[in-house]
Parts: C-alpha cells; sequence; structure tokens
C-alpha cells in the first residue's frame, strides 16, 4: 500500500491522496479576475489525480498584488469569475484550496517576463506598504519602489481585507484557505527581524512582530467555517544570519495552531534580496524543515522544495517528514504527475481520476 496515494481527512473535507499543487502566480487575471487560462492551468491538475490545489497568490486588496497580471478577491467580479474554474476542479475530484495575501514592499512589479522591476505609479504600478519605509533592493534597481511604513489604523484595515477575501473565497467555492506568511510579502516582512525594525506593538520581540500575522489569523477564523481547513504559508527558515529560523517558526506554528490552523505549508526565503526563496539543495532541506515542525507541534504539514520523484515523494509521506507533498514546477512539466506517480509506485490510478479518465486506465 503507497502512503502517498492513502486518503487524508482534515476537517470535513478528505484529499484522494497527498499529492498537491503548490500555489504558483500564472499572472494571467484581467483587473484580479480569472481567465480562461486558470480553467486550463487548474483543470488539468483536477483531470490528472491531484488530491489538492492551492490557487496563486490572490490579493486581499489591489494594491496587495505582485503584478497587474495577479489574482484577487477584493471584489464580487472575481468572485463569479473563478467560480467556475473551481466547481470544475471538484468535479473531477480534487479540493480546491486558495491562498490569499498581500505582497507588501514586493508589490507594483511588472511580471518576470517583462523584467519584474518595480513598476513606477505613473506606468502602470501603484504606491505600496510594508513595516517600515525600507525599501526591499535597496542596493539594486529592481524592487527599490519606497513604501510607505503602515500605521496601526493601516494594519487593522489590512486584517479587515483577508477577512473580506476569506469570505470572498467560501463564496468562491474554496474548500481549504491558506494565509500567505512567507516569501518577504507583508505579513512575512512583519514577523522577520530582517525586515522589521519597529518599535511600536508590531515591531521588537516575537510577540510584537507576530502581532499583524496573529491578529489576521484568528480573525480569518472567526469568519472561515470550522468544518474546513485553515493553513498557513510560512517561511520556516529565511536561511540568512540573523534571520527567522525554524525554532523561531516552530513558536510561530504553535500559535497559530492554538488560534485554530489546521496545516502549515512549510517554505522557506524570500525575506530580503539576500535571502531570496532558495534553489536546490537548500530548498530540498525544508523537507526536513518541514518534519521537524510537524515532530515538535502536532500540526499536518505540507512539505516543498525540489519534490519531481514518485519514490521520493512516497518517502516523505511514508516517513512521517509530512502529510502533504506539495509540488508546484512539476505540475508545469506534467499537470498528470499524480497519474504518473500512481503508475510508478504500482497503484491503480482509477480510484484518483475522474470517471472519463478513470474509465480508461488500467
Amino acid at each position: 500500500m503507497s502512503a502517498l496515494f492513502e486518503p487524508l481527512k482534515i476537517k470535513d473535507i478528505t484529499l484522494r491522496n497527498r499529492i498537491g499543487m503548490g500555489p504558483m502566480c500564472q499572472y494571467s487575471s484581467h483587473d484580479g479576475a480569472a481567465t480562461d487560462w486558470h480553467m486550463a492551468h487548474i483543470g488539468a491538475a483536477a483531470m490528472g489525480g491531484t488530491g489538492l490545489i492551492i490557487a496563486e497568490a490572490t490579493a486581499v486588496t489591489p494594491d496587495g498584488r505582485i503584478t497587474p497580471g495577479c489574482a484577487g478577491l477584493w471584489n464580487d467580479a472575481q468572485v463569479a469569475a473563478i467560480a467556475p474554474v473551481n466547481a470544475f476542479a471538484k468535479s473531477c475530484g480534487a479540493v480546491i484550496g486558495v491562498q490569499i495575501g498581500h505582497a507588501g514592499r514586493k508589490a507594483s512589479a511588472a511580471r518576470p517576463w517583462d523584467g519584474g522591476a518595480h513598476l513606477a505609479d505613473d506606468n502602470g504600478g501603484w504606491p505600496i506598504v510594508g513595516p517600515t519605509g525600507e525599501v526591499f533592493d535597496k542596493d539594486g534597481t529592481r524592487l527599490n519602489k519606497a513604501p510607505t511604513a503602515m500605521s496601526i489604523a493601516d494594519i487593522h484595515a489590512m486584517t479587515a481585507s483577508f477577512v473580506a477575501a476569506a469570505k470572498r473565497s467560501l463564496d468562491a467555492g474554496y474548500e481549504m484557505l491558506e494565509i500567505h506568511g512567507a516569501h518577504g510579502y507583508l505579513l512575512h516582512s512583519f514577523f522577520t527581524p530582517l525586515v522589521n525594525t519597529r518599535t511600536d506593538a508590531y515591531g521588537g520581540d516575537f510577540e510584537g512582530r507576530s502581532r499583524f500575522m496573529r491578529d489576521t489569523v484568528a480573525a480569518v477564523r472567526e469568519v472561515w467555517p470550522d468544518r474546513l481547513p485553515l493553513a498557513v504559508r510560512l517561511s520556516v527558515t529565511d536561511w540568512i544570519d540573523g534571520g527567522l529560523t525554524i525554532e523561531d517558526n516552530i513558536q510561530m506554528a504553535a500559535a497559530l495552531r492554538d488560534l485554530g490552523v489546521d496545516m502549515i505549508d512549510c517554505s522557506g526565503g524570500g525575506a530580503t534580496p539576500a535571502a531570496r526563496a532558495s534553489v536546490g539543495t537548500r530548498t530540498a532541506d525544508q523537507v526536513g524543515l518541514a518534519a521537524q515542525l510537524r515532530r515538535e507541534t502536532g500540526v499536518i504539514t505540507a512539505a516543498v522544495g525540489c519534490i519531481t520523484d514518485a519514490k521520493q515523494a512516497e518517502k516523505i509521506i511514508a516517513s512521517g517528514q509530512a502529510d502533504i507533498a506539495l509540488m508546484a514546477r512539476e505540475h508545469l512539466r506534467d499537470p498528470h504527475v499524480a497519474l504518473r506517480m500512481a503508475r510508478e509506485l504500482g497503484v491503480d490510478p482509477k480510484p484518483h481520476l475522474p470517471q472519463q479518465y478513470g474509465f480508461y486506465m488500467g
């Protein structure tokens, strides 16, 4: 029996297997609304047998988008655009989730294939915010736009925007909600000492730096149904001296667990240019960190980081390192990765596929 293809029940949802598609920006939304691209992108993974699909980083306010092409859930038109996509994915047997967040001082950028640099306010960009007025890349030319330091009133208003987006996520048919607290975006930038040098109630020690994330999670948990899982993506290490460590994030995960969070999506890096989300061996090390966090907090974890091989994914689940193996780019290479891995592990793929595909699989 394959551990990777065992169902996983979280609250009132059941994943048909432990394979997940991690959230990946597609930069293909129009005014934050989904397009035909999203039906094809998400639909392909659902048809291919993936158990959990987490839709891309979805902004809670217009200024929270990374680029003008990023998804949003700040108005009802965006709900109407994504709802049919989610309904289709669900009809194929997948559980569909969404990652809501705010890009903070990394917002207002060009799409990566257009260079990824900050856009001027008079050239398609917009004003940005952060814990302080310090720019992301003060020594570079790509992300060097100065943010406005958020006031306490701004912080409270942003928490309310997360709550409103959570309500719209439910209306859109999502069955899992993930709050983005990683990769140097707004909530992570408040938590990490690499960025947050505030001296008020939202800075300083762990209690102050974690307050924005904890308050936002608590407020979202109040409106997100208890029967449905709530997740948070953390950068479980900043990969740089002076930044967040796995121990800091174990403390954060325990606090989030006590606030009603059901799963931690264990990513890493991204807080500063020197601590960008790493690649290669260091990213692969995140699986081990997910295992440590799971062991010390008892929270369900999703592991991410260079997971591409069926035997590798099987070992992650079977050894108890994580509960879900999240694969992002591998789903771009092969949206039917779940079908492929089932065959490689000698698992009957039929129970993991929509009937139209499963009928032909033997």
